[in-house]
């Protein structure tokens, strides 16, 4: 009994450590972590990384989810 609600704690945690560090990852640009077109100009996605990660979004550093984004990307004023 114990065996398992530890083994179920030890799964949760590293769950919720899991999903902290793909979400900071995300919000902070990491290069592998494409954004979504419709974040590119998204003033929710700006607050919400803005306090997810203390700094604001540099969509300079960001990639676009697909390829054809890259282009849309481009013409997106920002």
């Amino acid at each position: 009994m114990f065996s398992t609600i530890l083994l179920i704690s030890f799964i949760l945690i590293g769950w919720v450590a899991a999903a902290l560090l793909g979400t900071q990852a995300y919000f902070r640009g990491e290069q592998t972590k494409p954004i979504h077109e419709r974040n590119w100009n998204s003033e929710t996605f700006d607050r919400l990384a803005q306090s997810f990660t203390g700094n604001e979004t540099d969509y300079g550093d960001r990639t676009p989810a697909y390829a054809l984004d890259a282009y849309t990307s481009n013409n997106i004023s920002r």
